[in-house]
């Protein structure tokens, strides 16, 4: 990789509600926690999105020359394990077994980098419950008869992230943590810790077995790994509130410095409804990967600003399948020219996109401008004045994830190849049924048939 002066990134910041360059607790290191996953079930497009988000965002200052300490945690008890065992019958340890390892195999699929540490909740319930206790002797927490709960009248500046006053919290309603004990002091007060249910698994606390709330599990987590005043903490906007500000709630009542950065992408929607299992548009990320080239979603994601919505239909995915060909027939057409340094002023434009907010729209604009000026120049044989912009797209795809897959990478079988130049030869001889034959055949056998001033090329989909 060629060395690389670091530039200093400037993100959202959904504290403050304007974009702030991203303050870094040690000179060119990034600390970052990103909340994961419930492992009730298969991953949804939601979870695909706020991956690959961050995945773009941590590459990026890697090939910007930042290191990056990554966290991602795995919540593994929770409700819904919980109901999806006693539904199923069977042990809440299995669903979890069963769900991390589908949410590995599509985090694999979509080309997200496993985090440096992927803390699992179960392991952290001493220190939850540690928490918890001096939240109880500080009188920041209290008891109920069905767990315990933080006072949230006395956090200093709680509704942050909503951008709202408890009050005006409250007057909203209808959050699922606006609910709870009758023998809550306030209605924003929500769960530390849940006494247990018959059946429920359990561990020991000295106000009575029970499990913890979620909220309690991340902030617990996050500052073991990566210390009071980590750089970024990110997340979908759903969690900004309850789930984030609950977070920063209890850092704030236990006296300790917490993320100096919320970063938050926006939703995933279809026909301009945020996905879900309610409006019945829910699609699995596990479907996609299955059904297209899974790079496509990384594609649409970084075609989209990560703060806005993004649409993701048979359509949408299909139109990024279509840019995607674009892209691989340019790796293909520049997988034999010359070694060169990239373009020092094409990736300056694509570092001032991405350094603004994470342009990524931008900075896709500006590498498919690059691939029409490589090709035109091919087109005037000129390599030379091509290789340092090819190397600059390159490089700039690189940055954010995106594989390219050229004829270098392929083999291809004798017998496809026989096929190829038979299908060329019955065109040359201007027989096209019969080329139209041989190539039904090829795309039966799995390969993707592409028509070149050379020849036909065959290439896996």
């Amino acid at each position: 990789m060629v060395a690389r002066v670091c530039s200093v990134i400037r993100l959202h910041d959904t504290a403050r509600g304007e974009v702030v360059p991203l303050a870094q607790r040690t000179p060119g290191e990034v600390s970052m926690y990103v909340c994961g996953p419930t492992v009730y079930g298969p991953p949804h497009l939601g979870h695909g999105r706020f991956s690959l988000v961050f995945d773009i965002l941590r590459r990026y200052l890697i090939w910007s020359g930042e290191r990056v300490v990554y966290v991602s945690n795995i919540t593994d008890i929770d409700d819904k394990i919980i109901d999806r065992a006693a539904a199923e019958g069977r042990p809440w340890t299995e669903v979890v077994e069963e769900f991390e390892s589908v949410w590995w195999d599509a985090m694999d699929a979509i080309g997200v980098l496993r985090p440096d540490h992927d803390p699992h909740a179960t392991a952290y319930v001493d220190r939850m419950v540690s928490l918890i206790a001096n939240l109880i002797a500080d009188d920041r927490a209290y008891l109920t008869d069905d767990g315990v709960y933080l006072s949230v009248g006395d956090v200093v500046g709680y509704g942050l992230l909503a951008h709202q006053s408890l009050e005006d919290l409250i007057v909203g309603g209808g959050d699922r943590e606006v609910v709870g004990s009758s023998q809550k002091r306030h209605p924003a007060d929500f769960a530390l810790w849940k006494v247990v249910k018959p059946g429920e698994p359990s561990w020991p606390a000295p106000w009575g077995d029970g499990r913890p709330g979620w909220h309690t599990e991340c902030v617990v987590m996050s500052l073991d790994l990566l210390g009071e005043g980590f750089d970024l903490h990110g997340g979908g906007l759903d969690l900004a509130f309850p789930h984030h500000e609950n977070e920063r709630a209890q850092a704030v009542a236990s006296g300790q410095d917490f993320a100096h950065h919320w970063m938050h992408n926006g939703f995933v929607e279809v026909a301009g409804e945020k996905m879900s299992k309610s409006l019945g548009n829910f699609t699995t990320l596990t479907e996609l990967v299955e059904r297209h080239d899974p790079r496509a979603y990384r594609l649409l994601v970084l075609q989209a600003h990560y703060r806005s919505p993004v649409e993701v239909t048979v359509e949408t995915i299909a139109q990024a399948e279509a840019a995607l060909g674009r892209l691989d027939a340019f790796a293909r057409r520049t997988a034999t020219l010359p070694d060169a340094e990239p373009d020092a002023g094409a990736l300056d434009r694509f570092r001032a996109c991405m350094d603004e907010d994470l342009d990524t729209p931008g900075a896709l604009a500006g590498v498919f401008a690059l691939v029409t000026e490589v090709n035109r120049l091919l087109d005037a044989e000129d390599p030379t004045a091509a290789a340092p912009l090819a190397a600059a797209a390159r490089s700039a795809l690189d940055a954010v994830g995106l594989d390219l897959r050229d004829a270098s990478a392929e083999l291809v079988d004798d017998d496809a190849l026989a096929l190829a130049r038979a299908r060329d030869e019955a065109r040359a001889a201007r027989d096209f049924a019969a080329a139209d034959l041989i190539r039904d055949q090829l795309v039966a056998e799995g390969w993707v048939v592409e028509d070149t001033p050379d020849g036909t090329v065959l290439r896996r989909p």
